[in-house]
């Protein structure tokens, strides 16, 4: 007997196979056959007559690093089809920590990822100083899906040598020693790899960039060799994609691949287009390809969708430093001051009205600045929530067809939808304005899908939902572009991401690996709109966005998602590499 057949689906097995009709039947978590007509008895059918039965996701970019210790479900990824995240990239992670340094790491990943201190320090209850004392107290919890971690540099640095670590000072070569040490201990101990940012707008809150940004080789070197005496893993690198210099970004490439070579140890490194070098991309991936073409284990981890903000009344906006605004919003929840806002009264002073001083460090008080330099690149997201919005979404366009002042027509728009209407700004992979850059960089062989930041930049993005964008857009809607088809798009988030960060046992439906599947209604699938929730600890604010057309989401063998609905099931664990 087996626990469950999910019978009648097209199964799109994750190797980018052509889709093939087949019944999956499950017992004790794993895939046991995968064909067509199995009849025997089952503890649970699952009906897939018309939907696609795919491996579940596996998300390798995220930073639930704090979230994984209070919240069992990790939405947003939860409602997308992911079964699988890994946490602690980009050099910012909780451990290890000297006690006393709890609320130096809060505000260097509050500065980084964008995720509320208040919610953090509500929601951790520190329960270790060592990575891996840190992964012993994530043992004992339960969640949605499987949890792997990276150690992150930024911790480390500043754990080996406090105040030269955090002001990034040159390591010594026993500092170097040190940071290695403990790095060996936590692959040892479980850890996937080890990730690092040399990205200058990773910031922490108090300004100064992440311990690590300017490590030289000899200690990236150094600490990498830590990694695989560990017994190997991942190397993960936030590069300096941001910088205006041509070279720079290049030089930081052939680095990743002059660590990889010399340690055997595959790396990733985050691959952006820029807007003040919009093709730079391109001599960066061929660095890469280049070196890969020489043996050199490097990939590069692109996007499925442009990352930017999103802004709103629920979020951030260009009207916080108008005084009608702000004595407002100083003594009225959330849904009181949206309520106000919508009142035309209301309207008409804040937009007669001139900006007040900026609050120094404040959330947001710059936006009004970035909204007037990109009308041109703002756009409204549609009912059909389109992140490929032509040039005639901009607002700038809507407001000289309409012969209205561009400000005027930005607070009407955040009007609509109750007040919670949110307007796209990218900053990443839309220089050209739709997605031509994106779709080579996905359909290239030196890549892979990551980037989606879950549980990060919470309240001005959700790019968590990117695994639906790749199953609408993509392979169905894109009107703008080619697309892509659909065994690929599978493959992109299954089997290609969990071998990259060393998984063998999942991201294929195949028999003898693990039970994670999506049961997927494609031609019923819709990605809704984002939406502002006060649900982190302490009240804080983040995005969520739904999808319609999940079946079913299945992890190790149990139902966690039925109809895009949390069925309690918990089977999600911690993942240790060895």
């Amino acid at each position: 007997m087996f626990d469950l057949v999910i019978s009648g689906g097209t199964v799109v097995d994750g190797t980018g196979a052509a889709p093939f009709p087949a019944d999956v039947a499950v017992r004790d978590g794993r895939i046991v056959e995968v064909r067509p007509g199995i009849d025997a008895a089952a503890a649970e059918r699952l009906d897939a007559t018309g939907c696609v039965v795919t491996p579940g996701f596996v998300d390798v970019h995220t930073h639930y690093d704090g979230q994984v210790t209070w919240d069992d479900l990790l939405e947003p990824s939860s409602s997308h089809g992911v079964t699988t995240v890994a946490a602690g990239n980009c050099g910012v992670g909780f451990a290890p920590v000297r006690p006393g340094q709890q609320g130096w790491l809060v505000q260097l990943m509050e500065g980084v990822e964008d995720i509320p201190g208040t919610s953090l320090h509500e929601g951790i209850q520190w329960a270790w100083e060592s990575f891996p004392q840190y992964l012993d107290a994530l043992e004992g919890r339960r969640w949605s899906m499987d949890v792997a971690t990276f150690v992150p540099h930024g911790a480390v640095r500043a754990y080996v040598m406090g105040e030269r670590g955090a002001a990034n000072e040159a390591a010594t070569a026993d500092d170097a020693a040190a940071m290695a040490r403990l790095v060996q201990e936590s692959i040892e101990a479980g850890a996937f790899g080890f990730s690092t940012s040399r990205t200058f707008g990773h910031k922490a809150r108090d300004g100064r960039p992440v311990p690590g940004t300017y490590a030289a080789v000899d200690e990236l070197l150094t600490i990498a060799r830590g990694v695989r005496a560990g017994g190997g893993g991942l190397l993960e690198f936030a590069l300096g994609t941001i910088t205006p210099e041509d070279e720079h970004p290049l030089d930081e490439v052939r680095l990743v691949g002059e660590l990889a070579e010399a340690t055997g140890l595959p790396a990733t490194w985050l691959l952006l287009q820029t807007r003040p070098d919009p093709t730079g991309w391109r001599r960066q991936l061929d660095t890469s390809l280049s070196l890969a073409a020489r043996g050199v284990p490097i990939t590069a981890q692109v996007a499925g969708r442009p990352f930017g903000v999103l802004l709103g009344f629920p979020t951030y906006h260009p009207f916080s430093r108008r005084p009608t605004y702000r004595r407002l919003a100083a003594t009225l929840p959330s849904d009181e001051l949206i309520a106000e806002l919508l009142r035309p009264a209301i309207r008409e002073a804040i937009l007669a009205e001139a900006d007040t001083e900026p609050i120094p460090n404040a959330p947001g008080e710059g936006v009004a600045e970035l909204v007037a330099l990109n009308l041109d690149r703002l756009y409204t997201l549609g009912d059909d929530v389109d992140y490929e919005p032509g040039p005639e979404r901009s607002v700038a366009a809507i407001a000289a067809a309409r012969g209205v002042d561009p400000l005027r027509l930005v607070y009407e728009l955040c009007c609509e939808h109750d007040g919670r209407n949110l307007l796209l700004l990218p900053f990443f992979g839309y220089a050209d304005g739709d997605h031509s850059a994106l779709y080579e960089m996905l359909t290239s062989p030196g890549t892979v899908l990551g980037l989606a930041d879950g549980g990060a930049h919470c309240r001005l993005v959700c790019d968590a939902s990117q695994p639906t964008t790749m199953l609408t857009h993509w392979i169905r809607d894109r009107v703008r572009g080619p697309k892509i088809d659909l065994a690929t798009a599978v493959k992109r988030q299954t089997s290609e991401t969990a071998a990259l960060i060393g998984l063998t046992d999942r991201g294929r439906v195949a028999s003898g690996l693990r039970a994670d599947l999506n049961v997927v209604d494609l031609d019923g699938l819709r990605l809704h709109r984002p939406h502002a929730v006060d649900d982190l600890p302490a009240g804080g604010r983040r995005l969520l966005q739904q999808a319609t057309g999940y079946v079913a989401t299945v992890v190790a063998g149990a139902v966690t998602r039925r109809n895009g609905v949390d069925t309690g099931a918990r089977p999600g664990r911690l993942l240790r590499r060895h």
